[in-house]
């Protein structure tokens, strides 16, 4: 298969202006013009971490669709073009159990060359006794076992696949890879010069209201003063000025500010060694409306000021 180099490449809507007049090549000189979207397409071997692949790449940006006939294939990136930029990068997850499956897809690619679009195939495969123990594990069938065994569904893809995995531009074998090994390989291909970056979510709760499911890591302010006893205060929240101030006021605040958005720094660079791209950090206090409240303001803003993307969520501030 033949790379394009897609850098230039546009469509044209072929719309004509309110004059009727169209250029030379039979199109309006002030139609539209729409990037073509770059495109992977992500195929291989069931049981060979196609899905992890997908979204790895979604976590990279990429507008991901996974199960798309092959036939559809210029449909999506025709609609990518028309996004206005909202759509730059495309992955597609294809797998033989469409039918006709070869046949559309020789003829999408066919498609996709006439239109110079940048497109790369990503063929994952594993050996035989590996994804034989992927399959036992989870305890489902191969899709194409049929009445057989596993591996007469195996041998059957693997020979479906042959033709694609030699068009194929990246071939990644997974059968000693973990998870996270294949996220790294990902990244390595398609993150860029920019290291993916993780996304933070720092959200203040009350103890007495339970722990939130979704926690990654959970701070405890109880250690500070509550301001719920100081009448003047009771009434507002941490987003109050007058609470924030006393409650950095009080010894230890600021310097376990200071340490722990340090010791975010350590963990946020295992995270993304280890491919993990999301963290929730829950910031608690007895009824979630003072303390962790002041401290997960201040805590979502250092994130932030250190290129860290911050989603800010107060789960019990408006509860009595």
């Amino acid at each position: 298969m033949t790379e394009h180099d897609g850098d230039g490449a546009h469509v044209s809507t072929g719309t004509t202006g309110e004059s009727g007049e169209t250029g030379p090549n039979g199109h309006n000189g002030e139609a539209a013009e729409q990037a073509i979207p770059e495109l992977v397409i992500i195929s291989g071997m069931s049981g060979a971490g196609r899905s992890t692949a997908a979204k790895c790449l979604e976590d990279l940006g990429w507008f991901v669709v996974d199960n798309l006939p092959p036939a559809l294939i210029p449909t999506m990136v025709e609609l990518g073009a028309r996004s206005q930029g909202n759509v730059a990068r495309i992955a597609v997850v294809v797998d033989v159990r469409g039918r006709r499956f070869f046949d559309n897809l020789r003829e999408s690619l066919a498609d996709l060359d006439a239109k110079e679009v940048t497109r790369r195939i990503v063929f994952l495969e594993s050996s035989d006794d590996a994804l034989v123990r992927r399959f036992e594990s989870v305890r489902r069938p191969h899709p194409l076992q049929g009445d057989g065994r596993i591996t007469d569904g195996i041998a059957a893809e693997r020979d479906l696949l042959r033709e694609l995995r030699g068009d194929a531009d990246l071939v990644i074998d997974t059968s000693s890879l973990n998870v996270h090994e294949l996220r790294a390989k990902m990244d390595a291909q398609f993150a860029g010069d920019d290291e993916p970056q993780l996304r933070a979510t720092v959200m203040s709760f009350g103890y007495k209201y339970g722990l939130p499911v979704d926690a990654d890591l959970v701070v405890d302010c109880r250690f500070l003063p509550n301001p719920h006893w100081v009448p003047e205060l009771r009434p507002f929240t941490g987003l109050n000025e007058e609470v924030s101030g006393y409650v950095f006021n009080q010894p230890g605040a600021k310097e376990f500010l200071d340490q722990y958005t340090e010791l975010l720094q350590l963990i946020a660079a295992g995270y993304r060694r280890e491919g993990k791209r999301y963290v929730t950090i829950a910031v608690g206090c007895t009824g979630g409306k003072h303390r962790s409240v002041a401290m997960s303001e201040k805590l979502a803003a250092r994130l932030s000021s250190e290129g860290v993307e911050t989603v800010l969520v107060h789960r019990d501030m408006g509860r009595e």
